[in-house]
């Protein structure tokens, strides 16, 4: 009788124990299902692709890439404004065939693939440029030729439209463009002020100057539209650049540590 008693409290005791871990097997789930992760809304995928190539993958000022037309075309906003479109042009249009092609080229062949086309585009902007704007091809003649080999329109082509489709490549390509752009104009604008102590617009189309306006030309320094103030200007636009971002950076680091800080402050009170 003893030992029967013995097996049946045993017998109680197991049951016990597995009722007892189904509960807690029970409850987990339980709040494994109540408890889902938020969904994190990520940003728009396509306005990132086009904002990076304006400030966080600016060809010139953050890869220092396709500076050989810099230099040159920024003795005048004019200047400037034509390599920008004429770049504009090229790149948009490259970025969009090589991305609708991607998947019919061989890869062994893929890079002389877009030289052709690159070279084709520059082709036609440098005849309509000709044939348009006489004035500003005499001027820029030689370094539009050479867009053809500009890092700036291969890498992209590399990089990123055979990669992708032809929408992202197209948006990539009006971020870069302004990116670049962008550039070329800041520097353009001091050189040209500093130089000739103004700023003169000339009709790129029929050669007629439009308006001249030159309230510092007494105290014009004509160094800076030549190759060597190029090369100062452009230094100085980097370094002021750089340092804003390292500032920027450097801020939103110190805001982390301090989220971080209070995090674990806050699970140390309880």
């Amino acid at each position: 009788m003893s030992e029967n008693k013995i097996n049946t409290a045993d017998v109680e005791k197991s049951s016990e124990v597995v009722n007892s871990a189904e509960s807690t097997q029970k409850s987990a789930v339980s709040t494994k299902v109540t408890d889902k992760p938020k969904k994190v809304k990520k940003p728009n995928e396509l306005l990132k692709v086009f904002t990076n190539g304006i400030i966080k993958d600016n060809a010139l000022l953050v890869m220092l890439l396709g500076l050989c037309p810099l230099f040159p075309s920024t003795t005048s906003i004019n200047n400037a404004i034509g390599m920008s479109v004429a770049v504009l042009f090229v790149l948009f249009f490259s970025n969009i065939i090589i991305s609708s092609i991607r998947k019919i080229v061989p890869s062994n062949i893929r890079v002389p693939v877009y030289i052709v086309v690159i070279a084709t585009l520059v082709t036609i902007v440098e005849l309509l440029m000709k044939a348009f704007t006489e004035t500003l091809y005499e001027q820029l003649s030689v370094f539009i030729s050479l867009i053809v080999v500009n890092c700036i329109i291969l890498g992209r082509a590399e990089a990123f439209a055979s990669k992708n489709s032809v929408g992202k490549s197209a948006l990539d390509a009006l971020g870069i463009s302004i990116g670049f752009a962008m550039v070329l104009l800041i520097v353009a604008f001091f050189r040209e002020v500093i130089g000739t102590g103004g700023i003169t617009f000339v009709n790129p189309f029929t050669g007629d100057t439009l308006f001249t306006f030159l309230p510092l030309a007494d105290f014009a320094v004509p160094v800076f539209v030549q190759s060597f103030g190029g090369f100062v200007t452009f230094g100085l636009v980097l370094g002021v650049f750089t340092t804003i971002t390292m500032w920027n950076n450097d801020r939103k680091m110190k805001k982390e540590q301090k989220e971080k800080l209070a995090l674990q402050q806050a699970k140390g009170g309880k």
